[in-house]
C-alpha cells in the first residue's frame, strides 16, 4: 500500500492535469435567435433571403423541444401539450458563430433560417384543414430556392407510421435532401436504440441512410446536428 503522502500528491497531480486540459471547443455556437414570421403563402415569407434548414415530423414527435434544445434558446419554439398546434410555416432567424475545432478561433458568423413546418398525421385535424396544410407545405418545399435540407423527425421508440414513410418517399421523389432525426433517444436503452434504428431503415426502404439519434432532454445528438448545419453554411 502506498503511503498517504504519495496518494495526496497523486491526487494533486491529477487535479492539476485536469485543470490544464483544454475545454472542448464547440465548432458551432448559436449566438442569437428570434421568431421572424409565420406564413401560408409565398408573399408572407421573410424578405431577407437566407439559407433555410427545415424541420418536419408527425404531431407530438418532439419538434419544438428539439428546436429549443438545438438553439439553447428557451421558449423559441412554443411547446404545447396538445398535438397539432403548429398550423403555419414558422421562420426563426438564427446567427451561428463558427469556430476552428482545434484552436477555438472564430472563423466567421452566418445567419440562417430554421423553418418549423406543421406536424402531419394528427388524427383530429379535419380533412379540409389537412388539404390546406398540404398545399402550402408542398408549395414551400418545392419552390423555396434557399432550402438546404429537411430534418424529418421520427420517434425512435416506434416503427415509422404510414405518414412518416409517405413523407420520406415524397421528399426523395422530389429530390429534397433529407436527414432522418430519431427523437426521444433518452427513452430507450442503447441496445434497443440500435434495433429500432435498423427498423426505421427497413420501414423507409433505404439500408444505408444516416439516422441521427437525438435527445432533447440530454442534448444528445446536438453537436452532430450542428456539424451537419455547419457543413451547409460554410
Amino acid at each position: 500500500m502506498m503511503p498517504e503522502a504519495n496518494d495526496k500528491n497523486s491526487d494533486q497531480a491529477m487535479q492539476a492535469a485536469a485543470e490544464q486540459k483544454p475545454a472542448a471547443v464547440e465548432p458551432v455556437v448559436i449566438t442569437q435567435g428570434r421568431y421572424i414570421a409565420s406564413a401560408v403563402r409565398k408573399d408572407q415569407y421573410p424578405e431577407r433571403e437566407l439559407p433555410e434548414i427545415v424541420f418536419i415530423g408527425r404531431s407530438n414527435v418532439g419538434k419544438s423541444f428539439l428546436i429549443n434544445s438545438l438553439t439553447r434558446i428557451r421558449g423559441l419554439a412554443r411547446v404545447s401539450a396538445q398535438p397539432g398546434k403548429t398550423q403555419t410555416i414558422n421562420f426563426f432567424e438564427l446567427t451561428a458563430k463558427l469556430r476552428d475545432e482545434k484552436t477555438g478561433e472564430e472563423e466567421g458568423r452566418k445567419d440562417f433560417y430554421l423553418v418549423d413546418l406543421p406536424g402531419y398525421g394528427y388524427a383530429k385535424t379535419g380533412k379540409e384543414r389537412r388539404k390546406i396544410w398540404k398545399k402550402f407545405i408542398d408549395e414551400y418545399l418545392l419552390t423555396s430556392p434557399n432550402l438546404q435540407f429537411v430534418c424529418q423527425l421520427i420517434d425512435i421508440r416506434h416503427e415509422p407510421m404510414a405518414s412518416d414513410v409517405e413523407m420520406f418517399q415524397w421528399l426523395v421523389e422530389q429530390h429534397v435532401p433529407v436527414l432522418i432525426v430519431a427523437t426521444k433517444a433518452d427513452k430507450i436503452g442503447k441496445n434497443a436504440r440500435q434495433k429500432n434504428i435498423a427498423a426505421i431503415r427497413r420501414a423507409l426502404g433505404v439500408k444505408e441512410i444516416s439516422i441521427l439519434p437525438y435527445s432533447s432532454v440530454k442534448n444528445e445528438g446536438r453537436s452532430d446536428l450542428l456539424d451537419v448545419i455547419r457543413e451547409t453554411l460554410v
